[in-house]
């Protein structure tokens, strides 16, 4: 069996990778990073770190990797006799990923089992986000590719820090991790990855995952920063911070409950966990790498606007979730692009027309109003 997975990254070796080494999978990995496509290339071996509670290495062998960029052909021969094709790249480079699929697809053995497809992403229904690129760029072949394929959404769950340097190729994670995976496009043929769980319905394990783990990871960043610290656990070993995270992750635990029928004491059971795994002190993480890219992370379907939108729908309460968000405005780091742009649009346009490109929220909805108002309020200390 063979899968091939792009983005060879700390995600990529240490989450993703691993399970499928541990299914038996020969590995291909694929990225355009050269450096990182050479050092895999000339080890034999790498281990993942679990460290914390549970701590384990694993070594994991069997795998190679070729660079996207320099050698597409190759990649698109891997893919087309492969077993399982899966994704860490972050949603927006998914649209880089599907011309290598739609080419793979075609010279794939209409005869053969379908490639399983999984993008495992920190976002809602990527795997369905990367199926409509690959269906309009093939146009009217898609029709006859198609059947070559099956595409299933993901929920994943693992917090892999930045690297110790001098580690080479090797990745510390944490010993926890999640990987829910929609049961139904596989029929009776599922892919085999321990530790996986197969489900039903995934829409309520991705929402719980994303407005608990990344919403509660964000709020510690962006409060934590406001507050002066340096490190995650830092900023949850401050009584104020932890409790203002822990009041904006019970806001979204009360639109999963309204929204899934979630159980509130096993959420009540999962926000602890999630803190607790931030507080790791084996896996040391700066506010000011959680808390980059903040105009991704106050867009309209993600970490604080989505939960944010549709709990003010429903008339549930928001007063948490928009004081992270004030802190995320907040958020001022000269080396993190995104923020260099966010304070200079604060600076250059008035509060709504903030609100409106930075949040995607249409004026009618009704946390436009007081979104504004945070941004107004963070135009005012910048003033």
């Amino acid at each position: 069996m063979k899968a091939v997975h792009f983005g060879a990254g700390n995600i990529g070796r240490g989450f993703v990778g691993l399970l499928l080494h541990e299914g038996g999978y020969e590995l291909v990995f694929s990225d355009v990073a050269a450096p990182l496509v050479d050092a895999i290339n000339a080890a034999s071996e790498y281990t993942v770190h679990e460290v914390g509670e549970d701590s384990r290495d694993t070594v994991v062998t069997g795998f190679r990797a070729i660079n996207s960029a320099t050698h597409p052909d190759e990649v698109i021969e891997e893919i087309a006799g492969a077993n399982v094709l899966t994704t860490a790249v972050g949603p927006t480079i998914l649209k880089f990923v599907a011309p290598h699929v739609v080419a793979a697809l075609a010279l794939r053995d209409p005869s053969s089992p379908p490639l399983q497809i999984m993008a495992c992403e920190n976002a809602i229904n990527a795997t369905d986000l990367l199926r409509d690129e690959v269906a309009a760029l093939a146009g009217d072949a898609w029709d006859a590719l198609a059947g070559r394929a099956v595409f299933a959404n993901t929920a994943v769950d693992r917090i892999v820090p930045a690297q110790p340097a001098g580690g080479g190729i090797d990745v510390t994670v944490e010993p926890f991790f999640e990987w829910a995976i929609e049961r139904h496009p596989f029929g009776d043929d599922p892919p085999t990855i321990p530790g996986a769980h197969f489900v039903d319905d995934l829409a309520p394990y991705i929402e719980r995952k994303l407005f608990t783990v990344n919403t509660g990871h964000a709020a510690t960043a962006y409060f934590g920063a406001a507050a002066g610290d340096e490190t995650i656990a830092d900023a949850l070993a401050d009584e104020a911070t932890a409790a203002r995270v822990a009041a904006t992750l019970e806001e979204t635990s009360a639109l999963l409950v309204a929204k899934h029928g979630l159980d509130p004491t096993e959420l009540a059971a999962y926000r602890a966990t999630i803190l607790r795994r931030f507080q790791n002190p084996a896996l040391p993480d700066t506010v000011w790498r959680v808390g980059r890219q903040p105009l991704r992370k106050l867009s309209r379907n993600e970490r604080f606007v989505g939960p944010a939108a549709e709990a003010a729908e429903r008339g549930l309460s928001v007063d948490s979730l928009l004081a992270a968000m004030g802190a995320a405005l907040a958020f001022e780091d000269a080396e993190d692009e995104q923020s260099v742009q966010l304070q200079q649009l604060l600076r250059e346009q008035d509060a709504a027309s903030v609100t409106a490109s930075v949040t995607g929220l249409d004026e009618s909805h009704p946390l436009f109003a007081r979104v504004e108002a945070v941004v107004a309020s963070r135009q005012a200390e910048l003033a």
